[in-house]
């Protein structure tokens, strides 16, 4: 870092004894947010969690903004919400990103969030609201401890990234929103103690194949629309055994395939009886494309083959459920060591960077050259399980780590 060393080891100090003063607080809040449920899809209740966030920032001393795409055709209450915070002077702005949908729960206990000591259990508490609370606190214990930023942090807090990003970072993108002025971004996804410099992209598409109904017992008047999906399902699997013996050079988890991904019914369904013939199947396709493959040709080559269905006699429609490209970020740029230099000074261990295995909302920075990384609480491995939640301590250190990060990279 620019700064002395003992200034460096008293302002980590300092930051870190006033996080784990507020640990209930910083609990209390996270609670709050887990309890409203933010399930996406289909996305609801945003306008609750949006109010509650936008109350927690401006009681924080932050200028806050409201921002929503006008032509959202969703029930007010579901309707989706960004909030565009600040904090600082200046131009020059180093991002903290996070999102408030979680994916849905398994059961409504979820929502009911639990603590048992320094563990924050419900849908949510870790991808990533723990994530939110921790670059709230990172804010406040920089104004606490009166440290002086030569520009500003915006955090930004958007709904809808589990299904791609619509209505939340992709709109801010396309309306120039998003990034202004930007040095930099920070996330905080639960990325299990690693930096995750990049990510893959996806295309997710929801394939409905058609027949004909009829009795079981005429079933020779109908169209099986169950056997004609299953053609369908065969010519994509050819595509699948193709691109997944492909793989990146980007380092991955031990856990982790270098693969690229072609998963076919993620979900599916069809019918109305088990003796009707079957009138209309679906099934869902999801493909996962690794940085040293192109977005728009991988996606040619998908619906190709649906188009080629098509035209072989197969009625067939399909709807995209989310599109994103992969990035990658150098850990070798200054934000990137300066994360790594605060990860280190606040936990004692060298971070590794590594690739996401899904999709992360650092592209929409890296898109404009923008250094973009995530890292945050909690664990992948439990980020959308039933058992879901987060370590308050792993909270607390998140904070001290974005807030030694901004002073490093906002006073070069």
């Amino acid at each position: 870092m620019s700064q002395e060393p003992d200034i460096e080891t008293a302002q980590a100090s300092a930051i870190l004894a006033w996080l784990r003063q507020h640990e209930d607080e910083m609990a209390a809040l996270l609670a709050e947010l887990v309890a409203i449920p933010t399930e996406n899809p289909p996305g609801k209740n945003y306008r609750a969690c949006a109010d509650l966030l936008e109350i927690r920032l401006r009681e924080s001393g932050l200028n806050c903004e409201r921002l929503a795409p006008e032509d959202s055709k969703k029930d007010p209450d579901d309707a989706p919400i960004c909030l565009l915070a600040s904090y600082g002077r200046g131009e020059r702005a180093l991002y903290f990103h996070g999102h408030y949908d979680v994916v849905p729960a398994q059961s409504a206990e979820q929502f009911q969030p639990v603590r048992k000591e320094h563990f924050l259990f419900g849908r949510g508490s870790c991808d990533m609201k723990g994530g939110i609370v921790a670059m709230l606190y990172a804010i406040r214990a920089l104004k606490k401890i009166g440290a002086e930023l030569n520009g500003r942090i915006r955090l930004t807090l958007v709904p809808n990234e589990e299904t791609g990003g619509a209505g939340g970072s992709a709109w801010l993108a396309r309306e120039g929103l998003l990034g202004r002025n930007g040095v930099g971004m920070l996330l905080a996804e639960p990325t299990s103690g690693v930096i995750w410099n990049a990510n893959r992209g996806a295309i997710s598409l929801r394939v409905q194949v058609f027949g004909k109904s009829a009795h079981v017992g005429l079933q020779h008047q109908g169209v099986n629309a169950f056997e004609r999906m299953h053609r369908v399902v065969a010519r994509l699997q050819a595509l699948k055994h193709e691109v997944e013996q492909r793989t990146t050079h980007a380092k991955m988890g031990a856990e982790q395939a270098r693969n690229s991904i072609l998963m076919l019914g993620g979900q599916s369904g069809g019918g109305s009886n088990f003796n009707v013939v079957p009138e209309k199947c679906w099934f869902t396709v999801d493909r996962r494309i690794n940085p040293e493959e192109d977005l728009a040709a991988e996606k040619a080559r998908l619906l190709a083959i649906l188009e080629s269905c098509k035209r072989d006699g197969i009625p067939l429609e399909w709807e995209i459920l989310q599109e994103g490209s992969s990035a990658a970020c150098d850990e070798d740029a200054a934000l990137g060591q300066a994360l790594s230099r605060s990860i280190r000074a606040v936990t004692g261990d060298a971070p590794r960077f590594e690739m996401c295995p899904g999709q992360l909302e650092i592209r929409f920075y890296a898109a404009q050259g923008i250094p973009a990384y995530a890292y945050g609480p909690g664990l992948l491995s439990v980020a959308h399980s039933p058992n879901e939640y987060v370590d308050l301590r792993k909270v607390i250190e998140t904070a001290a780590i974005f807030a030694l990060t901004a002073i490093e990279t906002l006073n070069p």
